[in-house]
């Protein structure tokens, strides 16, 4: 099986992005010690990137994930801490648009 990226467009409400970034922040070391787990990072729009950049804005920003495998990636979704992460974050997220991709 070919490894699984995931790119996954959070949008929080109004002012919200720092104080859900803080609790992904918080939260990375539990998922990249999950098995499978290759790469997990959250990333916002490049400053002064020029004309050439498509902006998120400023309420969103981007998870890029690496995984394994989709068993991998189904564990992860179903993890402790995430559940618990998304339950603190809930009230406080507008969008959230996950695209899972693969190796060609």
């Amino acid at each position: 099986m070919s490894t699984v990226h995931v790119i996954a467009v959070i949008t929080t409400k109004p002012g919200q992005r720092e104080a859900v970034l803080d609790m992904f922040n918080a939260n990375v070391p539990a998922v990249l010690a999950e098995d499978g787990c290759i790469a997990y990072e959250a990333t916002i729009d490049t400053e002064n990137a020029g004309p050439m950049q498509a902006a998120f804005g400023a309420d969103t920003f981007v998870v890029v994930e690496k995984w394994e495998s989709m068993k991998a990636l189904g564990a992860h979704a179903a993890a402790p801490h995430m559940k618990e992460y998304a339950a603190k974050t809930k009230d406080m997220m507008a969008d959230r648009k996950i695209h899972i991709l693969s190796s060609v």
